[in-house]
Parts: C-alpha cells; structure tokens; sequence
C-alpha cells in the first residue's frame, strides 16, 4: 500500500444511509475502515501517540461491526487470552523465567 504524503483526504458521510442497500453500506464501511487507518498511520508519524491510540479505539469498533462481533464476545476473548497468558507466565515462573514486560496482556 503506497503511503501519501500530507494529511489524508477527509470524507463526509451521507445523509440517508438508512435507504443504502446492506452490501453499499458495508463497501462504505471498508472504505471508511481503510480511511481511519490511514489516518491514524498519519498520526503516528507525526508523534501524535495519543491520538493515534483515540482512533485505534474508533477503528476497533468498526472492525467489530463489520465482523458483528459484540462487546460480550470481545470481552471473553480477552479473559481467555488473560487466562492463557497467566498460565503461560505460570509455566515460564516454573522454569526459574519470567517474561519480559512488553509481552504481558494488559486490559
């Protein structure tokens, strides 16, 4: 994917999207998607840390619409993987090893 230079291109929504067909509605949420996440590469680049995270969260959320994941699956997917992490850990402080901070889940 070619990167731009510059701020990215900001596009309004349309008023009723009530009346869109469901497969135009979801080619628009693509684009959208592929928007947010130039976007938010933009803002890394120029060290706007904060931000970028702000439209990771927006971009999240999108993802999981399109994927008609709900907040509950989201949520037992992350107990699992704290689960799995715990014991991970668990095995690695058996064998005298700990794991370094950046590879710990954190909520």
């Amino acid at each position: 994917m070619k990167r731009r230079t510059g701020p990215p291109p900001i596009y309004l929504a349309s008023s009723g999207t009530e009346k869109m067909p469901a497969a135009h509605s979801q080619e628009r949420l693509l684009s959208l998607l592929a928007t947010l996440e130039e976007c938010r590469a933009f803002l890394m680049d120029k060290g706007s840390s904060e931000a970028a995270r702000l439209l990771s969260l927006a971009i999240l959320e999108l993802r999981m619409e399109l994927h008609h994941v709900t907040d509950s699956e989201l949520k037992a997917l992350c107990d699992l993987m704290i689960k799995d992490d715990r014991s991970g850990q668990d095995a690695w402080a058996d064998q005298g090893q700990r794991l370094p901070p950046y590879l710990k889940l954190v909520k």
